[in-house]
């Protein structure tokens, strides 16, 4: 197939959409790439990168068209809404422009926002290909999160509704996201589920013979990896660590980067935790593995809110895979699958206490549990999460929706 992806968010950018489009071109599939110019989650272009330029570059043998757009910067309201909108706009027109050739088949990948949909939509009614939308974050609820009332939150609905309802299929990253989509007059035949999944590389141990990057910290290892943004609850975290000023073996360990890292790292010192809480920054994600690979458990938070409990962070995938002990502060479907697995242990969202006690509580099991739990979340991953099955369940989709598109062609309708 000829599939031409749109999405805001690309290479160098850490989104598992990166691994999808090498899935797919890896399976013989011609792939092209619509996106911005990269700029996630710090908020300035990437070195190398202008407003402009590159225009076009190749991913491990994949077209990469690049659009302007204005960057996040601190990613305050107005700030997001023009980052949303110019590439909105710039994808709609450009692509036009650029996007040269007939295509199979539009795939959007779908982070907030869901304006990415609107020139997915344009350019899949220009080269009369289906749309199929891979929904990660639900809008309009996650504009509710973010705390957006009246006229925005109106738009943003209106913007929703425009595009779900005109995609040809939906894919939705957690099952909880269906009930939401069919109550707002979506069929529920269009909705498919198709979670996230971990690249390969976590399930591959790191070689013996690497430094361990955790090595300076003694004791009970737990670490937290990815975004550091309003919504993973951090402040969570900060007050469990000073819940346990008792236990300086206990170590809090923070691998990533994102608009909170400056007040974390201010609540950090102005608590006195640098003892037990360590900010990292972000690393690549090819060495990722080697720094679960050295912690002891691997933690999850989310902020309670009731989108966020319809939400499976995609870490969760990455936790499982790379076999370790999960613990979490989080709500609804993220905790259901830790529970579920039988990989660790979860309290509510926000609870600092309750964290707190499942520290205590890892730090007082003994390795034999900590395996057991290992080799359970591994064997869950396996199950439900494994990256080729899920590849193989999306081509099908994809073939199925073309196949069904030329029917109709052929028949007029």
């Amino acid at each position: 197939m000829k599939i031409l992806v749109v999405t805001q968010y690309f290479h160098p950018e850490p989104f598992r959409i990166n691994d999808l489009v090498t899935g797919l071109h890896a399976r013989g599939h011609s792939v092209t790439v619509l996106t911005g110019i990269p700029n996630y989650p710090e908020g300035e272009f990437y070195p190398g990168y202008g407003w402009m330029s590159p225009a076009n570059e190749d991913f491990d043998g994949v077209r990469v068209i690049r659009v302007p757009l204005v960057s996040r910067g601190q990613a305050r309201n107005w700030r997001l809404a023009l980052n949303y909108l110019s590439f909105a706009c710039s994808a709609s027109l450009f692509g036009a422009l650029r996007c040269r050739g007939s295509f199979d088949l539009v795939f959007v990948f779908e982070p907030s926002p869901i304006t990415v949909g609107l020139p997915a939509l344009l350019l899949g009614a220009l080269k009369r290909a289906p749309v199929m939308l891979w929904i990660q974050d639900l809008w309009p609820d996650t504009l509710e999160a973010m705390g957006l009332r009246g006229a925005v939150l109106s738009a943003g609905a209106a913007v929703a509704d425009f595009v779900h309802r005109r995609c040809d299929a939906l894919l939705v990253q957690s099952q909880a996201f269906s009930a939401s989509l069919v109550a707002r007059r979506i069929p529920r035949q269009r909705i498919r589920y198709l979670p996230n999944w971990a690249e390969d590389w976590y399930r591959n141990p790191a070689p013996a013979g690497d430094a361990n990057p955790l090595a300076g910290f003694h004791g009970l290892r737990i670490l937290f990896a990815g975004n550091l943004g309003s919504a993973q609850s951090l402040e969570t975290i900060i007050a469990a660590a000073e819940i346990m000023r008792d236990r300086p073996d206990i170590h809090w360990i923070i691998v990533g980067d994102g608009l909170m890292r400056d007040t974390l790292a201010r609540q950090i010192r102005e608590r006195g935790l640098e003892a037990t809480v360590a900010l990292l920054g972000r690393q690549p994600p090819t060495e990722m593995p080697r720094y679960f690979a050295a912690a002891d458990a691997l933690l999850v938070t989310l902020r309670a809110d009731p989108v966020f409990a319809l939400t499976i962070p995609s870490k969760i995938q990455s936790y499982l895979a790379a076999g370790k002990p999960v613990i979490g502060a989080l709500d609804g479907e993220g905790a259901r699958i830790i529970d579920e697995s039988g990989a660790g242990w979860t309290c509510a969202a926000g609870d600092a206490a309750g964290l707190a006690a499942l520290a205590r509580r890892l730090a007082a099991s003994s390795e034999t549990e900590r395996a057991l739990m290992s080799s359970r979340g591994a064997a869950y991953f396996g199950e439900h999460f494994e990256r080729n099955r899920l590849l193989d369940r999306l081509e099908g989709w994809m073939q199925e929706l073309t196949d069904k598109t030329d029917a109709d062609t052929d028949t007029g309708r």
